[in-house]
């Protein structure tokens, strides 16, 4: 094969492969969510504190025990995010709305259109029927896209594994309850009634009738119904939301509208890459034969095998 031939073929290839590969992600990832989705419905001003959520979490998913007993309070000291060894927590805001404080609950909220999932282009993401949006760490290259996309900076990469590490996040108690029609760990041992498990639809129903019937209670926003195209988890607040540690500029079309096109320059850069400097090895490789000793008998070889070629 000519050199000329043998980089066009490495082109061609990697452009194909990298085409099917991101026209299957971006094809599975469209999608605008499920009419009987289930969801939760969060009223933060119930929230005490108490972090029953976070122990009842990590006993139904078998996570490690905490550093800190979830018994604690000093944990409230900084502000925590879900990781690989905790896929819910809770933290404390002393907030500027007359020196209310108020607790928060953090994990995955299981978005319409997940910008994980559309941003996966192995499709590692599922969105299921009841709304969950599930995680296939056998199909997972690593490639952390799901981490950059979300927009709500909730998945977690196992780093303290050199062997498999994988991106571990709130699965909404899927495999264990919620394709039963159970609520979620966290949901059923809340004592203050904070987290209502049921259709998305019916929660949204219900948050605004909160809204109605007492209007100086909460902030008249439902977040969730309409953020990034709509969230499984939906939230009553008390006090704005950016005082509690909610991102309120992210508008409502989903993420991946705003990134999908510069997400899907990744397959096509894992295609072609590796093909090219296969191709650029092998070329270097046959002209250092060309100067070694035997360059001249090397040269005069090769164009006679080329022109029987």
């Amino acid at each position: 094969m000519k050199r000329r031939d043998f980089l066009k073929g490495c082109l061609m290839c990697g452009a194909a492969t990298s085409l099917g590969i991101s026209n299957k992600a971006w094809g599975a990832g469209s999608f605008e969510g499920y009419p009987e989705a289930m969801g939760v419905l969060v009223d933060l001003t119930r929230c005490i504190g108490c972090r029953s959520c976070e122990a009842a979490c990590n006993k139904e998913q078998r996570l490690p025990e905490p550093k800190v007993s979830f018994d604690d309070q000093s944990v409230f000291k900084e502000k925590r995010r879900p990781d690989e060894n905790a896929y819910t927590v809770v933290n404390r805001y002393e907030t500027a709305s007359e020196g209310k404080t108020v607790h928060r609950k953090i994990q995955c909220n299981h978005c319409n259109e997940p910008a994980c999932l559309t941003s996966c282009f192995v499709n590692a993401y599922t969105k299921t029927k009841e709304g969950a949006v599930i995680y296939n760490s056998k199909i997972c290259v690593g490639c952390r896209n799901c981490m950059i996309a979300c927009p709500f900076n909730v998945p977690g990469y196992s780093y303290s594994s050199a062997i498999n590490p994988i991106v571990k996040k709130c699965i909404f108690c899927y495999d264990t309850r919620v394709k039963f029609g159970r609520p979620p760990a966290c949901v059923e041992i809340c004592p203050q009634e904070v987290l209502t498990f049921g259709y998305r639809k019916d929660l949204i129903k219900m948050g605004h009738e909160r809204i109605r019937e007492t209007p100086d209670k909460y902030v008249d926003h439902l977040y969730g119904e309409k953020e990034v195209g709509g969230t499984g988890w939906l939230y009553l607040s008390g006090v704005p939301f950016e005082q509690v540690g909610f991102d309120t500029t992210l508008g409502n079309d989903p993420i991946i509208s705003n990134v999908k096109e510069f997400l899907g320059t990744v397959p096509m850069v894992l295609a072609i890459w590796p093909a090219l400097f296969t191709g650029f090895h092998l070329l270097s490789t046959r002209n250092k034969g060309h100067e070694g000793g035997h360059g001249h008998d090397a040269h005069s070889k090769s164009e006679q095998e080329d022109a029987k070629k």
